[in-house]
């Protein structure tokens, strides 16, 4: 019946105009499926998307700030654990690290920083030594170093590869002299021991033994006092000291304590011209109990009245030198 058929969007088939039931389009104008809808991680914006994202920013953040963690401390310059880099940060700690041959890693150098004469010797120095140079944002710095200022530079510091006390013994056979060295019992304060390192290289001792525990280690500061002369010398750590000077002993080696009231002078001391540790302890405390039994012998430097102690690179300094002066007298 006419205007009564069930069929809709009919047209005339020499008419161009109206729909066509089922075509989708011709040519050019045929319209093309989508196929199936993509996960949730790939289609931008979704909330999959931004946690994946956010995921493998983290990942790449925690490469990124690998082995550059130090493992507790704070402040320029701090001492991490052991195995752990150090960071020195700061424009003028970098710097005067980087100028005193510190070894580094890498230089870390804030994105967009504001450079000034310090900045340029930084670059200057980290370029002359190869050090390679990290761009990083300032939230990552910030991350690295706690939070401290650092005033856009952050040095990297190996870890310092310390000897075993047993090795210090090769050292003085293969010198053919025989053996001298130091030993420090409490030294807390890191550039005493870069003191004492560069006195032990400057009269001709095989190296420094330090404690494991409650003693400075081998740091940014440590190497800088030294004045390069722990790359020359080695420094042993141990993990117990009184153990560690009591194989000496066995050795054949005479330990000598420094201590204020000890029952000689170092002035002509004959136990300085054979094999010899030498142990002295922190300015404070001194000695401790069970390292000062341990000593055969205690001995002081005399001084004037006015004067109770000196702290461990002087008094190292001290006794080192006269012990290469008894030594050249002898041999």
């Amino acid at each position: 019946m006419a205007g009564n058929s069930q069929r809709r969007n009919r047209r005339n088939p020499g008419s161009k105009k109206g729909a066509s039931v089922g075509t989708g389009g011709h040519s050019r104008k045929a319209l093309q499926g989508k196929g199936p809808t993509p996960p949730g991680e790939e289609r931008k914006g979704h909330p999959k998307q931004r946690a994946a994202n956010a995921a493998l920013k983290r990942e790449r953040d925690a490469k990124a700030r690998a082995g550059m963690r130090r493992a507790g401390g704070g402040g320029r310059g701090g001492r991490g654990g052991a195995g752990s880099a150090e960071l020195v940060f700061g424009r003028n700690s970098v710097v005067e690290a980087l100028q005193g041959d510190v070894p580094a890693n890498a230089l870390y150098v804030q994105q967009f920083i504001d450079t000034d004469d310090r900045v340029r010797d930084a670059f200057q120095a980290a370029n002359d030594r190869g050090i390679p140079l990290m761009e990083a944002p300032r939230p990552q710095l910030d991350q690295m170093t706690g939070g401290m200022n650092h005033q856009g530079l952050v040095l990297q510091v190996p870890p310092y590869e310390y000897a075993h006390p047993e090795d210090l013994l090769d050292e003085a056979a293969d010198s053919g002299r025989d053996a001298l060295i130091v030993a420090l019992d409490g030294v807390t304060d890191s550039r005493n021991l870069g003191a004492v390192v560069r006195s032990a290289a400057a009269f001709g001792a095989h190296g420094v033994v330090i404690p494991e525990r409650r003693a400075a280690g081998m740091t940014a500061g440590a190497w800088k006092t030294s004045s390069g002369a722990a790359a020359r010398l080695p420094v042993a750590r141990a993990t117990n000291l009184t153990r560690a000077l009591e194989a000496y002993q066995k050795a054949g080696l005479m330990v000598v304590g420094l201590a204020a009231d000890g029952e000689a002078e170092i002035g002509d001391l004959e136990a300085l011209t054979g094999p010899v540790v030498i142990v002295a302890g922190s300015e404070g405390k001194g000695l401790s109990r069970l390292v000062s039994e341990t000593c055969d012998l205690r001995v002081r430097i005399p001084m004037s009245g006015l004067t109770e102690s000196l702290n461990a690179g002087v008094a190292a300094g001290v006794v080192l030198y006269e012990a290469a002066r008894l030594r050249a007298k002898v041999g």
